[in-house]
């Protein structure tokens, strides 16, 4: 096994190394990715300046809210969210290279580069949760921990399924990056706000289709013990595992149709 891992150690630390050579602007880099997330957080707190509760939830819930979906997309987008450039290596030509490897080609993108400064937005939502939790009134338990620690690790999860699934597009779109980015990205800004705000179609798409619901909202109802919006009830926030199994099935079924679907550049 440790054989197997080798190839990809070697890749990523390079990768690594090269992104964290030139130091300054490896930091400037960090600074844009917090920004980000420091922007995104301030759109929540306008909001809640004037008005006090949104879907059931007060300033308090929506910033923990807005802390899980942040710190799940953003260790996504870390690991996989290079992948959205397979476009580009569509209509390069370059993904036949991986197709030569004797290496699982997924498995061969996803470690082909890493985004460090993605780093930036995951600890403006770590800062952001540990201010969070303490102002909500949560009664602690083992489960409780439990399930705020799977609802962050199946949200990355999630979020990383819909990521593959969004590539996996591409072998039929090319062109078709920004309608894929609709579920990613639109996806993760549906994350940080309560899905009982949303219309009802559009909160069954962001409950049931692409699962962003899942990700953060459901979870901290449970956490809260707030019985949930009609059709969406509190005690799903405890099947955000089940749901990243569920994606993660869908994602890989069309990863390895839209391969066989490809054909080469020249052809």
């Amino acid at each position: 096994m440790a054989d197997r891992l080798r190839p990809y150690r070697v890749l990523l630390g390079s990768r690594i190394r090269s992104q964290t050579a030139y130091r300054r602007s490896f930091a400037m880099d960090v600074l844009g990715s917090m920004s980000i997330g420091v922007l995104e957080f301030a759109e929540v707190y306008v909001i809640f300046a004037n008005v006090d509760v949104l879907g059931e939830l007060d300033f308090a819930a929506a910033a923990l809210l807005f802390a899980v979906a942040n710190i799940a997309f953003s260790l996504a987008d870390l690991v996989i969210g290079h992948i959205d450039a397979i476009p580009t290596y569509l209509r390069e030509g370059t993904l036949d290279a991986f197709l030569l490897r004797p290496l699982p080609v997924l498995a061969q993108l996803v470690t082909s580069d890493i985004s460090l400064r993605r780093l930036g937005r995951t600890a403006i939502g770590g800062a952001v949760l540990a201010v969070a939790l303490p102002l909500n009134e949560i009664a602690w338990s083992p489960a409780k921990v439990l399930l705020l620690v799977t609802a962050i690790v199946a949200g990355a999860a999630i979020f990383a399924a819909l990521f593959v699934c969004a590539a996996a597009i591409q072998f039929w779109l090319v062109e078709g990056s920004e309608f894929a980015n609709s579920f990613t990205y639109g996806g993760s800004y549906a994350a940080e706000y309560p899905a009982s705000v949303f219309a009802l179609p559009v909160r069954i798409l962001f409950a049931f289709v692409v699962p962003a619901a899942f990700v953060a909202y459901l979870p901290t109802l449970a956490l809260l013990d707030i019985p949930g919006p009609p059709g969406l009830p509190s005690w799903l926030g405890w099947c955000g595992p089940l749901m990243a199994v569920a994606i993660w099935a869908v994602a890989l079924l069309g990863w390895r149709a839209g391969l066989r679907h490809y054909t080469g550049a020249g052809s």
